[in-house]
């Protein structure tokens, strides 16, 4: 197989050892897409103190971030919005943060309706509230 891995400016860098996304065939697959700044690596929105306590947190606004990473790497894929066909969103608190994502979802997925999955998890790699797992088709349009 070719070298099929994408790895962008235009988001965050993984902090594992895996690309942002990789082509297989006229599948994209993305790594799991948090909200971290992709020019300094901070989290929009949070704000700890020194013990690593909360004094400010944001959620619309890693939101907003994860959708802006997402779109990178899309980019950096040759890809675009419109191609995403599944989704799956982890949240680390549902019950908080459900009713704000799926406003902020429907701004930019209205018309993609791509399928999606929403779960909770207990937590995600560094401070953040929010990731995503996706995959886009890259073939032809219907």
């Amino acid at each position: 197989m070719s070298d099929n891995k994408i790895n962008t400016e235009k988001a965050a860098k993984p902090v594992g050892a895996y690309p942002h996304a990789r082509k297989v065939g006229q599948m994209l697959f993305l790594s799991g897409i948090g909200p971290r700044d992709a020019v300094d690596n901070s989290i929009p929105g949070l704000e700890l103190d020194h013990r690593g306590n909360f004094v400010q947190f944001d959620f619309e606004a890693q939101v907003h971030s994860v959708f802006r990473n997402v779109k990178g790497v899309l980019e950096a894929s040759g890809a675009e919005w419109s191609d995403l066909v599944d989704i799956t969103v982890f949240l680390v608190n549902m019950k908080r943060d459900f009713n704000t994502f799926n406003k902020i979802y429907a701004e930019y997925f209205g018309d993609v309706q791509a399928c999606r999955t929403t779960v909770e998890v207990k937590s995600l790699p560094t401070q953040i509230a929010v990731e995503l797992k996706c995959v886009a088709w890259l073939g032809e349009k219907d």
